[in-house]
């Protein structure tokens, strides 16, 4: 059991078939080193999604019937990774950087190539240099849809004079304040103006054979740009200097200690544990692997609390402890499948999937989560979810999802209840359980 409390932290809780033991650092460099495990046979590149758009509008069809089997198909086989993932620090870095990077279905068409942008810009870079995630993530049509940069131009480019249309600074802001330098490096609104420049012309090719990213030269700003006291040449060279001195910045690298320490380790992280991730980062120029093994330097299986589950993690965990998935190329349209009950969950308890807000993404934080709206929601759907374990003994599901971390107060009203459903529902609805 010596892991549990690092299964929970670092993954997305325990299943029955998961029984690492060992240091924590080699269990977690362990799933990083490893090629990743996730299947997605039955899944489709962004240029379909792209393809499958382009036609909808051109014929005009109502509804989505060719986005639609795109998205299921995503939906099926990126939550049955969650649910029986053997790699899952991997996992959650995953969707952790999913996050940070935030695409959502509240904006554009992003339907068509939401699970294409998590599987193709963000999951490759996990384990590589966060500049080379931001290039990737940049240049994705799901985020050039997603914060409209498809419709920046540069004012005095050929389009700009043709069509009398300039700049929307949507993505460059963003950038600059959510995803590299934030605020703390003390840019300006000129900044972000001149970064949203040296991004016109970056946008999406849905006419071609294979439609994805394309640079169009003649919606580019003309001239050299200066952000950050930098100055970076026309084209899209210039983008491509200005993305890779954001991704290096020192302040970047303190920002995004910051934001794994608060997704780790604690609502308030603290500033040494921030410095210490940021000075990795530092060192090894921006190598998230390095970055996210240095995390095992601050866990300690005796921290009281822990972090608050999110409704993702939380129907995830529970999932799991019941052994739920196991259907990889579960594609269709199954409402019982495990997929698509979890799909379900996390819109009936407040976090639909890939449907954040704001371009910032879901909170990790607690007090976002924990109103007694929100705790009596999970407890009607543990209740629902513990009438399908049929078999499952409830003690044995405690102690393998909890460990040491499972309270004596806990186990006596397990013991009490009246039924196995009521059982797994007081260890699910129980104040340890709610934490990671």
């Amino acid at each position: 059991m010596r892991l549990v409390s690092a299964i929970n932290r670092f993954g997305w809780g325990q299943r029955n078939d998961l029984t690492p033991d060992g240091p924590l650092r080699e269990w977690l460099a362990l799933q990083l080193d490893q090629p990743d495990a996730a299947n997605f046979k039955a899944v489709r590149p962004c240029s379909d999604g792209l393809l499958a758009l382009r036609e909808q509008r051109k014929a005009r069809m109502q509804g989505d019937p060719l986005v639609k089997p795109i998205f299921q198909a995503e939906v099926a086989t990126q939550l049955n990774t969650l649910l029986v993932t053997d790699q899952p620090f991997r996992e959650r870095l995953v969707w952790f950087w999913f996050n940070h990077f935030t695409v959502s279905l509240r904006q554009g068409s992003t339907r068509a190539v939401i699970g294409a942008y998590l599987r193709e810009a963000i999951r490759p870079h996990v384990t590589g240099r966060f500049s080379d995630m931001l290039l990737a993530v940049m240049r994705h049509p799901a985020m050039l849809m997603y914060l409209d940069n498809t419709s920046s131009i540069g004012p005095h480019s050929p389009a700009g004079r043709r069509s009398h249309r300039g700049l929307n600074e949507n993505l460059a802001r963003e950038c600059l304040e959510l995803h590299t330098v934030s605020p703390a490096a003390g840019y300006s609104q000129s900044d972000v103006t001149s970064f949203a420049t040296i991004l016109t012309g970056w946008s999406i090719d849905m006419q071609a054979e294979q439609p994805g990213f394309i640079f169009r030269e003649k919606s580019h700003e003309p001239g050299t740009k200066t952000m950050m006291g930098q100055t970076f040449p026309e084209g899209e060279e210039g983008g491509m200097q200005a993305l890779h001195f954001l991704g290096t910045h020192p302040q970047t690298y303190r920002h995004i200690a910051a934001r794994l320490v608060g997704h780790f380790m604690s609502d308030t992280p603290a500033p040494q544990d921030i410095k210490h991730l940021a000075s990795v980062l530092r060192d090894s120029e921006g190598n998230l692997r390095e970055a996210s093994l240095a995390l095992a330097d601050l866990h300690d299986a005796n921290r009281a609390g822990g972090k608050f589950r999110s409704p993702m993690d939380y129907a995830t965990a529970v999932m799991r402890a019941l052994a739920e998935g196991g259907e990889p190329d579960a594609a269709d349209e199954n409402p019982h499948s495990a997929p698509h009950r979890l799909f379900a969950a996390f819109s009936s308890l407040g976090q639909p999937l890939w449907t954040a807000p704001l371009p910032n993404g879901w909170s990790d934080r607690a007090a976002d989560w924990c109103a007694p709206a929100d705790m009596l929601a999970r407890t009607d759907w543990a209740w629902r979810m513990a009438a399908h374990a049929r078999t499952a003994d409830p003690m044995e599901v405690a102690h393998l999802a909890l460990g040491p971390a499972l309270r004596p107060q806990t186990q006596l009203a397990m013991h009490r209840a009246g039924s196995r459903q009521d059982a797994l529902t007081l260890l699910f609805s129980s104040p340890e359980f709610q934490r990671r």
